[in-house]
């Protein structure tokens, strides 16, 4: 699970980064009167949105990680679906799954809210399961179990059936990840010091439900599918995201609830044609708001006001008053609005590099197992490790990093940072995990350089050596995973909090692209070193190209975040 951004909230007089979550506003008056405790002001911060929120995402993920995990498995052993269907169709469920969050965030910025993106996704996501659940349980939406070497496949009326199950899903999954965790930061208040410190604190917990449920769907509930039932695997899916949902909605009188603000698309339109309108304007040298020359709106209660910043010139002229006095909305911008545009043009380039981040990731899943099939998988001589289990082991090493991170750590770098800042940026952590990563490659290329003078002597090297590789990743995964949470709904402006927070989700998916392109590559100019017997190959030489490509990746992050410029927030939106 891989997420990693970075801070740029360090000024002292300008607040930046984070959401006002102050708004007490609803999706309706009756929850509306229920969510203000005093006309104009927002209800108090208590911990109960947050932990509801933080215990939904636990169950989700269980329910998610217990379809997603055995997919394959399921596929080839119950549907009897063929070795390339079986891949082709995974992938394109994977694709869809992690594509969907963008859309489902467009609509929660835009038009429906957060509260209501999640809820309508639940219905979505309920079915979806349900039917699975139904199309594993009853016979006619199976085909028969395999006789001998026989296996019939699975009619066209049950995979159509299994198919809508699982993109009713994919749909439903795709919306609660796109408005989750930016609806469970708006419980907090920025403009709050003390709500703005617990927020941090938040994002670390919300990482670690996400793995923890990964970790209980690979152990218990990918046991049961495999062990027991199909159907009672599914069916746990099912009940853990009916419980989820349960208790979402029990807890609407505790949320803080914002309306969204319109279609971000529509402001990011009218500022480029307003620049490209005004590209021969000319600009004074020190561009500002007010006596400047640049537009800003009077003070309005419902709008987040972003400072003016340097660079990026050209935008500027977007907000530059004309002097006749009839500028319309898609000739004259407000200083805000341009800002807003300057933030996603600065996030790109850091969110490239989590493309490349997340495709070094992904070795964890791919070539480390493919390196522990050839090795000595018992412990002590006697217990056997499932090599695939040393992923959920992976896990496991993720939450006592989380622990040090959020308990150790990010205290000690509060203590000895200045009064007011927070510690490691985000930024800075960001960086941390790419570094972590880079010597995770590393010590994979030596453990492998090493297994294969062992297994030139005729001997199998033991599995406890793919131990130290494993701990770098799961720090890597920790310090990036949640500085990158952080980063894009912190960075983000205050109507594309969903759609920036998303960016994780498709950054994710396009590392798998990457690492197949690359896998590709190597297999056609470099054959030998992915030889179909390891022992007989130099995985070594590949796992050296990728910490290669991952130092190229740190270097060129490392020059990005150095000149970037961070949000700065005159005000925040109540």
């Amino acid at each position: 699970m891989a997420s990693s951004a970075g801070n740029g909230k360090e000024m002292a007089a300008l607040e930046s980064g984070h959401a006002s979550s102050s708004s007490s506003s609803s999706s309706s008056p009756a929850a509306a009167a229920k969510m203000t405790a005093v006309a104009g002001k927002p209800r108090p911060f208590t911990w109960t949105g947050p932990a509801i929120v933080m215990g939904f995402e636990l169950l989700e993920s269980i329910a998610f990680s217990g379809v997603a995990l055995n997919l394959v498995i399921y596929l080839g052993t119950v549907l009897h679906g063929t070795t390339a269907f079986n891949a082709a169709h995974v992938d394109t469920w994977n694709g869809t799954t992690f594509i969907v969050p963008v859309l489902g965030a467009f609509l929660a910025d835009s038009c429906w809210g957060k509260y209501n993106t999640i809820v309508v996704s639940l219905l979505f996501y309920l079915a979806g399961l349900v039917l699975l659940t139904l199309s594993a349980a009853i016979s006619p939406f199976r085909p028969s179990s395999c006789q001998g070497l026989s296996c019939p496949p699975a009619s066209r009326t049950q995979f159509s059936v299994f198919f809508a199950a699982l993109y009713l899903t994919s749909i439903g999954t795709g919306g609660v990840k796109s408005a989750l965790l930016p609806f469970g930061a708006e419980q907090y208040d920025d403009s709050s010091p003390e709500e703005s410190r617990r927020k941090q604190s938040f994002f670390t917990w919300f990482f670690g439900a996400i793995n923890l449920g990964i970790f209980v769907a690979g152990t218990l509930v990918s046991w049961l599918q495999q062990n027991v039932s199909w159907a009672l695997g599914f069916g746990v899916s099912a009940l853990c995201l009916l419980l989820a949902a349960a208790g979402f909605l029990a807890g609407t009188p505790w949320y803080r609830v914002q309306l969204p603000a319109g279609s971000p698309l529509r402001d990011i339109l009218r500022v480029v044609v307003a620049s490209v309108k005004k590209r021969k304007t000319r600009l004074p040298a020190a561009a500002g708001q007010g006596d400047l020359g640049l537009h800003e709106v009077a003070e309005d209660d419902d709008l987040q006001k972003l400072a003016h910043t340097k660079g990026l010139r050209c935008l500027d002229k977007a907000a530059a008053k004309g002097g006749d006095g009839h500028e319309g909305p898609w000739n004259l911008c407000t200083v805000s609005e341009v800002e807003a545009v300057k933030i996603l043009a600065r996030m790109v380039p850091i969110w490239v590099t989590c493309v490349l981040y997340a495709a070094s990731l992904g070795q964890m899943t791919t070539t480390f197992i493919q390196q522990g099939m050839t090795m000595d998988n018992k412990l002590l001589g006697r217990v056997k490790v499932p090599v695939a289990s040393m992923v959920s082991i992976e896990v496991v090493f993720m939450l006592l990093w989380v622990l040090l991170h959020d308990a150790v750590i990010m205290p000690l770098a509060r203590r000895w940072a200045q009064a007011g800042s927070a510690g490691l940026s985000q930024l800075q952590r960001m960086g941390v995990g790419r570094v972590l990563v880079v010597l995770a490659m590393a010590t994979a290329a030596l453990v492998e350089s090493r297994r294969l003078r062992v297994a030139g002597a005729g001997r199998k090297m033991g599995i406890a050596w793919q131990v130290p590789q494993f701990v770098l990743v799961a720090g890597s995964d920790v310090f990036c995973g949640i500085a990158q949470l952080e980063f894009f709904y912190g960075e983000a402006p205050a109507s594309m909090r969903s759609i920036c927070s998303a960016f994780s989700f498709l950054a994710l998916s396009l590392g798998f692209y990457v690492n197949s392109v690359v896998v590709t590559a190597v297999a056609a100019l470099r054959p030998g070193w992915l030889a179909a017997n390891l022992n007989e190959g130099h995985l070594d030489y590949y796992f050296w190209l990728w910490a290669v490509i991952s130092a190229g990746n740190l270097l060129l992050y490392l020059l990005l975040a150095a000149r970037y410029t961070p949000k700065q927030v005159l005000r925040h939106s109540p």
